[in-house]
């Protein structure tokens, strides 16, 4: 069930549409007032979001901007009850997969949301990819963070690539070849000493955890270890 993100402020509206898009067999958040709209986009993992332009406080392009920096591949189709040119380019400048301009038919948002959904596919497919628990932490390699209860730690990319693909063969070895092929390009001599300086910095990073570790296997590569008995 694709989760969608809905800002509309008009209530009657609002409550129409999100009513249909769940007898739909999608699951809404809805969210009345634009100043409320990126705290709660960061709290749940959406598939895509459903924008009124005009709204209280934050009109919906600030909104979208804001969610962008969060989350730079999300789908986002405005709503408008403004058929102005300016208004269509601005929209489709931020990142818009659609623009429909009210009234419509709440049956082509359904097809469009869909549509885009399927076009999306290789990214819904891949978003369990996109999270990994390690030990007590949680990695969110699209946002490149890693996080406990305690703190978080925001990763360069490439140290964010070697984790994931770390992650991936958990508990199994990553060769050096494949991540310095993967991520470097290249495993010459010099990549493979950079490679270590990252090894080192991801140890750093999840030691306060000691049920993981990041172990050299002599030879080969490494291996993200999770040790569940502690």
């Amino acid at each position: 069930m694709a989760n969608i993100f809905l800002v509309e402020d008009d209530e009657n509206f609002g409550s129409v549409l999100s009513a249909y898009l769940e007898m739909n067999d999608f699951s809404v958040t809805w969210i009345k007032d634009g100043k409320e709209a990126t705290s709660a986009f960061k709290s749940v993992d959406f598939d895509i979001c459903v924008i009124d332009i005009m709204l209280p406080n934050v009109d919906g392009f600030t909104i979208a901007k804001s969610i962008r920096q969060t989350d730079e591949q999300i789908p986002l189709i405005f709503l408008t009850a403004k058929t102005l040119k300016d208004d269509v380019v601005s929209g489709y400048e931020i990142g818009a997969d659609d623009y429909i301009t009210k009234p419509f038919d709440s049956d082509v948002l359904i097809y469009k949301i869909k549509a885009i959904l399927k076009r999306d596919g290789i990214r819904q497919k891949n978003k369990e990819q996109e999270r990994f628990q390690i030990g007590k932490f949680l990695f969110n390699y699209h946002l490149r963070k890693i996080e406990s209860e305690d703190n978080s730690v925001k990763l360069s990319p490439k140290e964010a690539e070697l984790l994931k693909l770390l992650s991936m063969k958990k508990n199994n070895v990553l060769s050096r070849s494949e991540a310095l092929k993967t991520i470097w390009g290249d495993d010459d001599y010099f990549n493979a000493r950079s490679m270590d300086v990252y090894i080192t910095k991801l140890r750093k990073y999840l030691k306060a955890d000691p049920t993981v570790s990041i172990e050299n296997i002599h030879g080969s590569g490494y291996r993200l270890l999770i040790n569940k008995s502690g």
